[in-house]
């Protein structure tokens, strides 16, 4: 049964019997992660619902490896890396059934005075959903993240330097029942535990990399989506831990298949109305709206790819025959496209199929909405759907590098006007963060070349 959300009342009643000890209070980083704190629940009830908690605001200003980095206006040595203000969202809060006594509620970022963090992943989400509302309508998302599993503990893998690592699958197993039975005590302790945290689980399959799978989640409304993923996403690696296990989300874990995050969305009317349908368009099923919306995508795919596409390890996706796509097209069922279109009336929806599964949702949601949004205040035609296999196609292309992608995203004056300078700025220099990182790394594909030959 599903628990979430729950009323602080309902908490407190759980915190009195004894059933609830701990409350998690967490953020969403630039990478997409969950951190914060644990609050013992009596002090939570006296003095987190009031005032919140604090933490430093570095927590936007890091790299992956939590090390400060300079660049960040809003956050640095100079400044003295003060504090931040967590403010909860109750509307999340929720029992977390695979961790013990505890409870967990989602924040908004704030300053001290009040004033919104605007490179918040959240906040920036918050401004594209209330953009679109000012044009009466609302988006839904649904996003589709594989992961591959492996019978080495997290650190087991992290000793062995990620090298040897046994898939949980030595096949193919996609649509497989067998493959999947094999794994389906962790996939239903998943699932299972997802569902008892408000979660609204549809099914789970196997994929094509060895060991990967996917469990899929009903669409929900965008902010609502975006907070589910990331709960998804952490509590999957906990349970996995819990059996001794591993997996990962990262894009492309080797030379196979990459780890996916489709991305679903469509608009509706704030009374509910079906916006993007129109049953006399009798190809597609869209209305002048709908058309307008997929164009917006188009159109700014590629200097939205840093939002889709947030490190370096994403680009190596984009291998033609992959199912990830490199052509910037979209058809009506193709998955060779990067934009598919699928559904029929109330089910008709764009799946965005350019974000991996190392994707922050609320800034890749928050790119397709300004996109889409773009599209439809300015009435942009759109192309016809291709049919056909769009990696052999003279299509743009999605660009293949983070270089190029921090190039156009800095670049765009679309950019500056939607999402502020200060955004801008912020996760232009995330990626020259990652960029110069990187470029300092040697790696043992350069140690397997270089060692003896050179």
């Amino acid at each position: 049964m599903s628990t979430a959300p729950i009323s602080i009342e309902q908490l407190k009643s759980q915190i009195e019997n004894g059933t609830i000890d701990t409350v998690i209070v967490a953020i969403t980083d630039m990478q997409g992660r969950l951190q914060g704190k644990r609050i013992h629940a009596p002090f939570f009830l006296a003095d987190t619902v009031k005032h919140g908690t604090e933490g430093c605001n570095y927590l936007l200003a890091v790299d992956v490896d939590m090390n400060t980095v300079d660049g960040y206006a809003m956050s640095s040595w100079d400044s003295g890396y003060g504090d931040l203000a967590m403010i909860p969202d109750f509307d999340t809060l929720r029992l977390i059934p695979w961790l013990p006594g505890t409870a967990m509620v989602l924040a908004d970022i704030a300053w001290l005075d009040g004033k919104p963090v605007t490179a918040s992943p959240r906040q920036i989400l918050r401004r594209q959903i209330e953009a679109l509302k000012a044009e009466n309508m609302l988006a839904f998302v649904g996003t589709e993240l594989e992961f591959i599993v492996f019978k080495d503990s997290f650190e087991t893998a992290w000793s062995k330097s990620y090298r040897d690592l046994i898939p949980a699958n030595q096949y193919n197993v996609d649509y497989s029942i067998i493959g999947t039975s094999r794994v389906e005590p962790l996939l239903r302790a998943i699932r299972l535990g997802m569902a008892e945290a408000g979660l609204t689980v549809e099914s789970a399959k196997g994929e094509c990399n060895l060991g990967q799978h996917e469990i899929a989640f009903r669409y929900e409304q965008a902010l609502t989506s975006c907070d589910h993923h990331v709960i998804y996403k952490t509590g999957a690696k906990e349970i996995a831990d819990q059996q001794n296990c591993s997996l990962t989300f990262m894009a492309k874990f080797n030379e196979r298949e990459g780890n996916s995050c489709h991305i679903h969305l469509s608009y509706r009317g704030v009374d509910g109305s079906f916006v993007m349908t129109d049953e006399n368009d009798k190809e597609n099923g869209l209305s002048d709206l709908g058309r307008a919306f997929i164009a917006g995508q188009i159109a700014h795919m590629k200097e939205l790819t840093l939002l889709y596409a947030p490190n370096i390890n994403s680009y190596k996706r984009y291998v033609p025959g992959s199912f990830a796509p490199t052509s910037i097209r979209w058809g009506r069922d193709n998955r060779t496209c990067s934009f598919r279109l699928v559904g029929h009336g109330p089910s008709l929806r764009l799946e965005n199929r350019v974000p991996g599964g190392d994707v922050n949702p609320y800034l890749a949601v928050a790119g397709m909405i300004a996109a889409g949004l773009d599209g439809v205040k300015r009435n942009l035609p759109l192309e016809p759907a291709f049919a056909g296999n769009a990696y052999t196609s003279d299509s743009e292309r999605v660009p293949s590098t983070m270089t190029e992608a921090l190039k156009l995203w800095r670049e765009s004056e679309w950019v500056t006007a939607t999402f502020g300078e200060d955004v801008q700025a912020h996760y232009a220099n995330m990626a020259e963060i990652e960029l110069a990182a990187y470029g300092r790394s040697v790696t043992d594909w350069e140690r397997f070349r270089n060692f003896e030959r050179f």
